[in-house]
């Protein structure tokens, strides 16, 4: 007995592991060749793509047969469980693992979107080293008060007056 339900355990691992999970992008996005490369081609919205590998806040997905990286963000992973009997696999699969205690309900017509990323250690910290040219790039990208001012003006803008944290207490 207890080496069949060994085996029965396996096997459904086995299967779990095989399966690859399905997701639809939530806005149109570009399907690129590797993380922050180049796009091989852009996805619209609501397009179907199997999930292959995941990294951070990219998602490897198979797009009608092409592989590539999207954001993760531009994900939407649908979890809807099918009401009574069927015969698809995957609901066979969660049947049997519902019949050996370890299943578990979910909602009809539910979306589930989650990921984490991971930010940096005290120790990457510790070790970072400054990079002159982001810095230099984002300098450049700064406007001085007359620039503003002209904006605002151009824009029409009516002036607002914001309290900085220190006023607030």
């Amino acid at each position: 007995m207890k080496t069949s339900l060994l085996a029965i355990s396996l096997l459904v691992l086995a299967l779990a592991a095989g399966a690859q999970e399905q997701a639809f992008t939530n806005r149109a996005t570009d399907l690129k060749a590797n993380p922050d490369g180049a796009t091989v081609k852009a996805l619209p919205e609501n397009t179907a793509v199997k999930v292959l590998q995941r990294a951070g806040g990219w998602t490897r997905v198979d797009a009608g047969g092409q592989a590539g990286w999207v954001r993760v963000f531009h994900l939407r992973f649908p979890a809807v469980a099918e009401s009574g009997s069927t015969s698809s696999g995957a609901n066979a699969l969660s049947g049997l693992g519902s019949a050996l205690g370890f299943g578990r309900q979910k909602s009809q017509n539910t979306t589930i979107a989650t990921t984490g990323i991971r930010g940096l250690s005290a120790e990457e910290m510790k070790n970072a080293s400054p990079d002159a040219a982001a810095l230099q790039k984002l300098q450049s990208y700064r406007a001085d008060n007359a620039a503003a001012e002209r904006f605002a003006r151009e824009g029409k803008l009516n002036p607002q007056k914001v309290s900085y944290a220190e006023e607030r207490r």
